[in-house]
């Protein structure tokens, strides 16, 4: 059980809302009471749709002024939850919870050394193929991914993972039969029994 405060910002899915993510926060507050939850909305609408994204997707969007953009938007949205909560400075108590489109922007952060934080879980998602420097390695991250993926196929978190292993990042990896794209419930406890680890 973690005995300090610490800050989780979970990150949704394409098209939704950071409420699609408080079953999952709340489901783990119980276990974690010193810990406080944050779920941001994406920084950009869906066209002629209702719901959030955190990068729009049409074309290309590893151009250089596009990855620009949806790192730029990204920061800001994570800057203002952290100052607000009241983490400026104690990154190292802060983790990064995403799922599918939210766990490739959490994923980059991290990967790209923009954000050096406490831990990092990613359900179903996928690094872009860029360098990863080790800026970040002492960043924990656990991958999860269903083996009947068919949305993002369970081989991007392998790959992933690989990634951030060769920069020498801390990674455990695990892909879970019988689970397509989304959070099972044994996925929801296997990323609350590393958080808990991680953030002690």
């Amino acid at each position: 059980m973690a005995t300090k405060p610490s800050l989780i910002i979970c990150f949704h899915g394409i098209g939704a809302s950071g409420s699609q993510m408080m079953p999952l926060a709340s489901s783990w507050k119980a276990e974690l009471p010193e810990t406080r939850f944050a779920t941001p909305n994406a920084p950009f609408h869906r066209p002629s749709r209702p719901g959030h994204l955190w990068f729009q997707v049409d074309g290309n969007q590893l151009r250089p002024e596009r990855l620009a953009e949806i790192r730029k938007a990204f920061d800001q949205t994570v800057e203002e939850v952290v100052n607000r909560e009241g983490f400026d400075g104690q990154l190292n108590r802060v983790a990064f919870v995403g799922v599918s489109q939210g766990a490739i922007v959490a994923m980059d952060a991290v990967a790209s050394g923009r954000w050096k934080i406490g831990a990092l879980v990613g359900f179903s998602g996928l690094l872009s193929p860029i360098p990863v420097p080790p800026d970040s390695k002492d960043t924990p991250i656990l991958l999860v991914h269903g083996q009947n993926d068919r949305t993002i196929p369970p081989f991007a978190s392998a790959l992933a993972a690989s990634q951030f292993q060769t920069a020498g990042f801390m990674v455990e990896l695990k892909i879970e039969p019988g689970v397509g794209h989304t959070v099972s419930m044994t996925g929801a406890r296997l990323g609350l029994d590393f958080l808990r680890t991680q953030l002690a």
